[in-house]
C-alpha cells in the first residue's frame, strides 16, 4: 500500500484543493454534480470558505501521497434548524493510482468517526451517480443504505445520469 497521511484540510490547501477538484471534475465528470465550468467561476475566496467556514460541522479531509494532495472526501452539516440532526458527505476523490487499497474506505471512516462526535448529529446523506458502482460497494460495506434514486439528476451533453441517494443512521454504529 502507498504511504499517505489523512488529515483535515485548511486554508494553507486551497491551492492543492483546488487542483485536486479540478482533476477529478476533468477525469470523472460523471461522477459529480458540478462541472469544471462551475469550479473555474470559483474565486480563492469561494474554495477558502469550503474549508474553513464552520469548522466544527463543515471539514474536508484529505490524503496526501508525499506532498501531493491525492483524495478528499467534504462533510456539511445542515444548517435550518429542523435539519440539524442531519450532516452530507460530498465531493469524495480519489487519484487512480490510489485506488483498490483500501484508501478511500478509510478517508470516508475517518468523516464519519468525526460526524459521529458532532452533538445531535443523527444521520449522514450522500448521493452517488449510478455510474460509480465501486463507491457504492465502498458506501454500503461502511453502512449506507439507498433510500432512493433520482432518475436523470444530471446530464451531460445529450447523456442522463441517475443518482442513488443513501443514509447512515449514527445510532445504527454504537450497537
Amino acid at each position: 500500500m502507498t504511504p499517505v497521511e489523512f488529515r483535515i484540510l485548511t486554508v494553507d490547501d486551497v491551492g492543492a484543493y483546488s487542483e485536486v477538484r479540478l482533476e477529478a471534475l476533468e477525469r470523472d465528470p460523471t461522477a459529480f454534480g458540478s462541472s469544471v465550468e462551475d469550479h473555474r467561476k470559483l474565486s480563492e475566496m469561494d474554495i477558502r470558505s469550503r474549508l474553513t467556514a464552520d469548522p466544527a460541522n463543515n471539514f474536508v479531509i484529505g490524503v496526501y501521497a508525499g506532498e501531493r494532495l491525492a483524495g478528499t472526501a467534504g462533510f456539511v452539516r445542515e444548517t435550518p434548524v429542523k435539519m440539524r440532526h442531519k450532516g452530507r458527505i460530498w465531493g469524495v476523490y480519489l487519484t487512480a493510482e490510489l485506488r483498490g487499497q483500501g484508501i478511500g474506505r478509510r478517508m470516508l471512516q475517518l468523516v464519519v468517526e468525526r460526524a459521529t462526535k458532532i452533538e445531535g448529529l443523527e444521520q449522514v446523506v450522500l448521493h452517488v451517480t449510478t455510474t460509480q458502482t465501486a463507491a457504492i460497494a465502498t458506501y454500503r460495506s461502511l453502512g449506507f443504505n439507498s433510500f432512493g434514486v433520482e432518475p436523470q439528476a444530471l446530464k451531460i451533453g445529450d447523456r442522463y445520469i441517475d443518482e442513488e441517494y443513501m443514509v447512515l443512521h449514527l445510532r445504527d454504529l454504537s450497537g
